[in-house]
């Protein structure tokens, strides 16, 4: 409850910088209209109250303000109350993430709109759009192996084995480190769902063929059932994000 009010909190804020930016003297110089491309692609990188991820992103003019967009990204998900832990009995110990069980990555797919709230004034302006998208999104949660060591028949000699974690056998003292990142793809589940995502884009770039520009706002990620992250906390089948994106691309 408390991440949706900072959400809409968040969102409202970022209009009222809007409408601050739209007021524009009326005796200001104004450019001639220019000439309007239909097309473009971007890709972005992404920040997100839960990760970071990439994307891309095409659209193409429905009117002068208006557009239609198609979109993919691919970020990550990871849970609030993951902790990077290290096995204090061992100096070589390698770095983890005690009660992971699952690494996620979220593959989205949709379609969307875009409609120009504020038109640049000038070369050096910048442009204020809203948009909306909407579409599947998929869950894929990979298993977390990590180093166990079992003692040997030396004392203080140790044998260190690749296994999927365990909240019932592993803890710290007996966990030597996270294993590669390509243990337990054989294990990848997935978790259709779908995602809705609203926000403010603001275009900054003088250059009419080249794009650049700043977006921001919320996203909303639902499964049918939720994924089972960590081990001994609260999972969810829903995770509302808040992100920024950073954009660039071509129109023609």
């Amino acid at each position: 409850m408390k991440r949706i009010v900072f959400c809409v909190s968040f969102c409202w804020s970022l209009l009222l910088a809007v409408q601050v930016i739209g007021q524009v003297n009326p005796n200001e110089y104004q450019e001639e209209p220019k000439v309007l491309m239909k097309n473009e692609w971007t890709l972005g990188v992404q920040l997100h109250s839960a990760g970071w991820g990439v994307g891309y992103r095409r659209g193409q003019n429905i009117t002068a303000s208006k557009k239609r967009t198609i979109e993919f990204d691919l970020v990550n998900i990871k849970h609030p109350k993951e902790i990077r832990t290290v096995n204090p009995y061992f100096d070589n110990a390698k770095p983890f993430f005690y009660g992971k069980l699952n690494s996620v990555t979220v593959l989205r797919s949709g379609i969307g709109r875009q409609k120009v709230l504020y038109s640049k004034a000038e070369k050096s302006g910048v442009e204020v759009r809203l948009l909306y998208s909407g579409g599947f999104s998929l869950a894929i949660a990979k298993p977390v192996y990590l180093y166990i060591l079992y003692p040997t028949a030396f004392r203080g000699e140790y044998e260190i084995v690749i296994e999927k974690y365990d909240p019932d056998l592993h803890f710290v003292d007996n966990i030597y480190g996270r294993a590669p990142f390509n243990s337990g793809f054989d294990g990848i589940k997935p978790y259709p769902g779908a995602y809705a995502k609203a926000g403010l884009s603001f275009e900054y770039g003088s250059n009419t063929t080249s794009i650049k520009c700043l977006e921001a706002g919320f996203c909303l990620d639902a499964y049918a059932k939720e994924i089972p992250i960590m081990a001994y906390s609260d999972n969810s089948a829903y995770y509302l994000n808040i992100y920024l994106n950073l954009v660039f691309g071509r129109r023609w």
